[in-house]
């Protein structure tokens, strides 16, 4: 079965989230299942630079000029599957993130970008490879959107026959643009409508992924199901709702090559289920690398994560007193909206030596976090599946999160019952609320102040296993499923 992935991101090479870190790890988990993936990455220079044997496959005609680029074929460090990469210097070759610029302003043209990622997809599915094509298209995300509604329209015209599937990520992120930008997409005017690209006089290249997927796919089986209600549909839930059948939730997995206690070279000391003695000597390097107080018995809270309102991090400050006051230290690493990092910034002024921030994206030091935290704090107002508290399972730092989207799906709560049960891994409170949050971390506390309790809770953590062959087989059924229709 071959199977074309289309994504923006791909680790290690490009992340800004965890949509690189599944776009990395899904395609290994297919092969081991049986399937022949490929790739399809628009030629950032992170990606440009790191192809080797490449070869031109063949070009791709820009809809709004006389221009072409290049679908090139090569290999990348840490791949074993053929990866094809869209060379668009005038595009793609451009500094910040792959979405905006240095200072987080997204590029005017992202609609440009990311539809002709989207037309290369589709001459992928019409043979422009001779030695290889996709039976299946898997898209992941706005990003990636509109290889769905290009490729319906070219089978449409009896070009291919390959199918489809579209992953939602982020229902909230759904690249929207101005309806006069529909021109240069390179799609047939029909496809502006309600049942089409049309969103409230926009262009939704997220709606294009639901409306003209063949299957959806999303990152958790409770999101999934939360994202056909008004309160997290983001406008897009009737229509959702109206695909509920070909809509399916998967939960998304963890690569233990990379997150591991065992095998991590990121970390001070490496430590396992069986030798979990290693983990208090992350906790002091970690502490020393931030600033904070080598102390052993204060239970260090982690943060990584954008820092967005949606992360849930307002109830973290809000409740910051409570946790300095408990005797608790707290690490921040992540960066987005200024005035939350303005907060953290001046709340690691005001507690030196029990707060620590750090701003960007640092792969290594979130590693080190994960190794030197005893507790992971993921209290998200929405989250699709999280990635954050699988990491934080492998790490023996117990999540402490809302009950939502993956979070609800992975985390077991320290109730009296799975204590005793040996089935808690982690502090869950249900309503969004400083309140509940309170007494969620009011729970981490009084399980610290009982070390036996504690240790028993993060073996447990440790032993839960979220690795992608699971996650495989349940694309793998959807593929299959669509190739018998």
């Amino acid at each position: 079965m071959r199977i074309l992935q289309v994504s923006a991101e791909l680790f290690p090479l490009l992340k800004t989230g965890g949509l690189a870190d599944v776009a990395g790890a899904l395609p290994a988990a297919l092969a081991a299942a049986g399937a022949e993936p490929r790739l399809l990455v628009p030629g950032f220079p992170a990606i440009r630079e790191s192809l080797t044997k490449e070869c031109a496959v063949a070009p791709v005609a820009l809809p709004w000029s006389e221009d072409r680029a290049a679908l090139l074929r090569g290999r990348l460090p840490g791949f074993d599957v053929p990866v094809y990469v869209l060379d668009a210097p005038g595009l793609f070759d451009r500094p910040g993130n792959p979405y905006g610029d240095a200072v987080g302003v997204a590029y005017p043209d992202n609609h440009r970008r990311f539809a002709l990622l989207g037309l290369a997809a589709a001459r992928l599915a019409e043979g422009v490879d001779a030695s290889w094509r996709p039976e299946v298209v898997h898209a992941h995300d706005w990003h990636a959107g509109l290889a769905c509604a290009h490729i319906a329209a070219s089978r449409s015209r009896r070009r291919n026959d390959a199918r489809t599937v579209f992953t939602i990520h982020n229902l909230a992120y759904q690249g929207l643009f101005p309806a006069d930008h529909f021109c240069d997409l390179g799609l047939p005017p029909p496809h502006y409508a309600v049942e089409g690209l049309e969103f409230y006089g926009q262009v939704s290249f997220m709606k294009a992924g639901l409306h003209f997927a063949d299957a959806i796919t999303t990152v958790s089986p409770s999101y999934a199901r939360e994202i056909q209600t008004p309160e997290q549909g983001c406008g897009l839930d009737g229509l959702l709702r109206h695909r509920a059948q070909d809509l399916h939730g998967i939960l998304n997995g963890v690569d233990y090559a990379v997150w591991s206690p065992a095998h991590d070279r990121s970390i001070a000391q490496a430590y396992s289920l069986d030798r979990p003695e290693g983990k208090a000597d992350c906790k002091a390097a970690l502490q020393r690398e931030c600033g904070l107080d080598v102390r052993a018995d204060a239970p260090l809270f982690g943060v990584v994560s954008r820092l967005t309102e949606q992360k849930g991090l307002p109830l973290v400050l809000e409740a910051l007193n409570d946790l300095i006051d408990a005797g608790g230290q707290l690490v921040v690493l992540g960066s987005g909206d200024a005035r939350l990092e303005a907060a953290f910034a001046d709340a690691a002024a005001r507690h030196p030596g029990q707060v620590a921030r750090r701003t960007g994206m640092d792969e290594g030091l979130a590693h080190r976090i994960y190794a030197g935290s005893d507790v992971v704090l993921v209290p998200s107002r929405f989250e699709p599946c999280g990635l954050t508290q699988l990491y934080g399972l492998s790490y023996g730092a117990l999540p402490l999160v809302h009950r939502v989207g993956g979070l609800g799906d992975t985390v077991v709560d320290t109730t009296l019952e799975d204590l005793a049960a040996g089935t808690a891994t982690g502090f869950v409170f249900n309503a969004f609320t400083a309140d509940a949050y309170r007494r969620a971390l009011r729970r981490a506390f009084a399980l610290w102040s009982r070390p036996a309790y504690w240790a028993r809770v993060r073996d447990a953590a440790m032993r839960q296993h979220f690795g992608w062959g699971a996650a495989a087989q349940r694309y793998m059924a959807v593929y299959e499923g669509l190739l018998q229709r």
